[in-house]
């Protein structure tokens, strides 16, 4: 097995930037989930509220995180952290400090996007703070991550999505492309949903090993179309991932697995690694 594809997702719920290589840290890959857009009362504001944030272009630079729309010129916000007082920001039932980036931010996304966007603002992950993981699924262990839904890192398999996009054909629906389930890390596996047997993936030198902790439960961003913001389908690919029943004992719609790092810490993971597995134990 190998690594085909690699996204990092800067500001969450806007549209991911896939690389060829990336940093490895504990909280997720180099710069994902480092902002994210809050409303008045400091919640997170994602796709499930505001789907055309995944027009919102971003890109990263040596000096700047640039958001791009095609209704105005792009805007640089600077790498460097911003002066200002820490603010208590949430998600989901988490509690974070961080850092507001400039008004100019708020007034850009209005602008880009129209009066939906009134009342964001973007905000940077303090990194003196910690935002532990759930510890239910960590086997005594620890981990934290920055403004992702709950754990470091999301892995999706190439077999998973080719035996969705199989149901929902055979159903006279269109497939889905990978996407939509914004993951950061996809391997190339031949069997589908092979990745919720197994319990950690290692690179075969041995530079980094992940753990497998938890399958991911999917919401309505799957139903969005990540180019355009539009709905093709309002209930797929979520009705079939339910009828699949890939997660037995669990409710809802699942597709891939959060994960968390064990090992390699600051070393590069890259498209083309080989990857081996251990299976869990039943």
């Amino acid at each position: 097995m190998e690594i085909t594809q690699l996204n990092i997702y800067p500001v969450k719920s806007l549209k991911g930037i896939s690389v060829n290589h990336s940093t490895l840290q504990e909280h997720g890959l180099a710069w994902d989930r480092r902002w994210m857009l809050v409303d008045a009362q400091q919640r997170f504001v994602t796709q499930r509220q505001l789907p055309a944030l995944a027009t919102v272009e971003v890109a990263l630079t040596d000096e700047y995180l640039v958001l791009s729309h095609s209704n105005v010129e792009p805007l640089n916000v600077p790498l460097a952290e911003p002066e200002g007082n820490l603010r208590l920001v949430s998600v989901w039932n988490d509690h974070c400090k961080a850092l507001p980036e400039s008004e100019e931010v708020s007034r850009w996304l209005v602008a880009a996007l129209g009066e939906q966007a009134q009342g964001l603002s973007m905000v940077r992950f303090a990194t003196e703070f910690t935002r532990a993981v759930e510890e239910d699924f960590l086997d005594g262990g620890a981990a934290h991550t920055y403004f992702s839904d709950g754990y470091p890192f999301l892995i999706a398999t190439t077999g998973s999505l080719d035996a969705l996009n199989q149901a929902l054909v055979a159903k006279g629906e269109a497939p889905v492309p990978m996407n939509r389930f914004r993951p950061n890390i996809v391997i190339k596996s031949d069997e589908a949903w092979a990745e919720d047997r197994w319990a950690t993936l290692s690179e075969q030198s041995g530079a980094f090993q992940l753990a497998l902790r938890k399958p991911c439960k999917r919401c309505k961003v799957t139903t969005i179309d990540q180019h355009t913001a539009a709905v093709p389908a309002p209930a797929e690919p979520l009705k079939t991932l339910i009828e699949l029943n890939t997660q037995p004992t669990q409710k809802g719609a699942h597709f891939g697995q959060n994960a968390t790092l064990i090992e390699g810490s600051g070393n590069v993971i890259r498209v083309g690694d080989k990857l081996s597995v251990t299976v869990r134990s039943v």
